[in-house]
């Protein structure tokens, strides 16, 4: 006897599925953990983009003004399901000004729920001289 008969071979038809069924929630657990990391992953590069974006309109801008179009710069970029949880702020000293993004991390759905941890941008750049 050199392999199953078709009766034999009809009965372990279900065993895959019942294996399949036993496995589903492992995968579905491995797929939301990987969607989590890369909606961290993502909070990361909008947090650094908005700094960038935040210390380049601080340099241009005058001294007064300097403030706000850092915040409106670094809150610009921001997709809105990200900006609820957002600051920036931006700092100048000794000829250089700084610009520090903070983003809270969404949970699964952006707009939703948040990790209880922040996500921190720093950019940095040589302030421009009024000629």
């Amino acid at each position: 006897m050199s392999g199953l008969r078709g009766r034999d071979r009809a009965r372990d038809g279900g065993q895959v599925t019942i294996e399949f069924l036993g496995m589903t929630p492992v995968i579905i657990a491995t797929l939301v953990v990987l969607w989590q990391l890369v909606l961290v992953g993502y909070t990361y590069t909008l947090a650094g983009n908005a700094a960038d974006e935040a210390v380049r309109a601080a340099t241009a801008a005058e001294r007064g003004a300097r403030q706000g179009a850092c915040r409106e710069a670094g809150l610009d970029k921001l997709p809105g399901s990200w900006e609820g949880g957002a600051s920036v702020g931006c700092d100048a000293a000794g000829g250089f000004v700084t610009a520090d993004v903070r983003i809270e991390v969404p949970l699964l759905f952006p707009g939703t729920l948040s990790l209880p941890f922040t996500v921190h941008g720093h950019a940095g750049a040589v302030e421009e001289e009024d000629d």
